[in-house]
């Protein structure tokens, strides 16, 4: 037997439900990637740190069953290995593109096209003043349809604090946007 414990082959989803790094990067890695990318990590970094996040989660022995999903579980090692690439490389503007995060507009004609890329580059500069901790609370909750519950297990941190954060978050998105929105052409 490898010195893993299992035999190649096996499944990497063990009866208990534990998944390891393998079964989490084959079933989460585009969520990993969507995450970075909203967190406004640039895009020739995110195959870099997606390695990373699963790097750290096979550290970590990969996921239990528990009161973390797998997504929000893995959303909490995303937000640290974000963080620290952005104290490695310091503090640049992050770019938040949510074309690469499959917000594609289907509008048809050209004017349409302009106006709805216009929004979400707004959308991507608020997005952008948000700090790491509360754009991820946020993007959790808004974009990826995670509960404050689920995001609070995920993130190893009380469910009033992801209310909180999400409060905030909402108020500075909001405050950011129509400033932007203001001041545009």
């Amino acid at each position: 037997m490898p010195p893993g414990g299992h035999e190649p082959n096996e499944d990497p989803e063990l009866p208990s439900g534990h998944l390891d790094a393998e079964a989490l990067f084959q079933r989460h890695a585009k969520f990993v990637a969507r995450f970075l990318t909203r967190l406004g990590v640039q895009r020739q970094e995110i195959d870099d740190l997606v390695q990373e996040v699963f790097l750290v989660a096979h550290r970590r022995g990969g996921w239990q069953p528990g009161p973390a999903q797998p997504t929000t579980w893995l959303a909490e090692i995303t937000l640290r290995v974000a963080s620290s690439e952005r104290r490695k490389t310091g503090r640049r503007e992050a770019r938040v593109n949510l074309d690469d995060a499959d917000a594609v507009t289907d509008a048809s004609l050209p004017d349409d096209r302009a106006a709805a890329n216009e929004s979400l580059r707004r959308v991507e500069r608020a997005l952008a003043d948000l700090s790491l901790d509360h754009r991820g609370v946020f993007v959790l909750f808004e974009l990826e349809g995670q509960s404050c519950e689920e995001i609070a297990a995920g993130l190893g941190i009380p469910v009033g604090t992801v209310y909180s954060r999400l409060h905030k978050a909402r108020a500075d998105f909001k405050r950011s946007y129509e400033k932007i929105s203001g001041g545009s052409r």
